[in-house]
């Protein structure tokens, strides 16, 4: 039997290697929980390698695996404030069709950094059928990803990314942010006290810390289409 705490991290770690393919960093895990230290997580941590259901792989950062999961765990939920992000990708040929009654057409804004920051959003210089089932409801626009930094949440160099306009996102959500009005990049948000943290999903990048007023949310990853030339 796993105490609740124990359960909330078992599900979260398989969670997390299911969405971006590596386990989160002890600070993630530590601010899912809402614990004040990472002492706590590491605790939690050896309780469940002697249980049996982690297992630390070694010679690796970051390397955790989840050897088995508890019965109740297919009816468990996330911890709360999680929002994870599942792509829903549409293929698309490089001659893609013109839009159809359940498409509409996006524009494409030019492209977006998922690495190093570029300049802001640029003016419509294409559109694309998108098809409906990736929409709901709201104003959306299309970016072409342009770098390697989120490759581990399955988000691609040359993708085209479908973004609903908000200017609002939760602690964990991918988003579009536009830093000190001039850069615009796609990472995911954390929100840690009174700062805002760009994260990456690639361990090659670092993650960038902002105070609030230097971050603008410009929209929220929805899905994405990938292209075969």
């Amino acid at each position: 039997m796993l105490t609740r705490k124990q359960h909330e991290l078992l599900m979260y770690i398989h969670e997390r290697i299911k969405e971006t393919g590596v386990s989160p960093s002890f600070d993630e895990m530590k601010d899912a929980l809402g614990l004040a230290s990472k002492s706590g997580i590491h605790r939690l941590i050896t309780a469940l390698e002697e249980r049996g259901f982690l297992r630390r792989l070694p010679h690796r950062a970051r390397a955790l695996e989840v050897t088995k999961l508890p019965s109740q765990a297919t009816a468990a939920a996330p911890p709360k404030g999680r929002a994870p992000f599942k792509p829903q990708l549409v293929e698309a040929s490089a001659d893609a069709p013109g839009s159809a009654n359940d498409s509409r057409d996006l524009p494409i804004l030019g492209k977006i950094a998922a690495g190093t920051p570029i300049e802001a959003i640029q003016q419509e210089r294409d559109r694309i059928p998108v098809p409906e089932s990736l929409l709901g409801a709201g104003e959306h626009f299309v970016l072409e990803i342009q770098g390697d930094s989120m490759i581990n949440a399955g988000i691609l160099d040359g993708d085209f990314v479908v973004i609903r306009r908000t200017d609002s996102a939760s602690s964990g959500e991918i988003v579009v942010a536009l830093v000190n009005g001039e850069e615009a990049t796609l990472k995911r948000l954390r929100k840690k006290g009174a700062s805002i943290a760009l994260e990456a999903a690639n361990p090659a990048y670092e993650t960038r810390i902002f105070g609030p007023d230097q971050v603008a949310v410009q929209g929220k990853l929805v899905g994405l289409i990938r292209r075969y030339h």
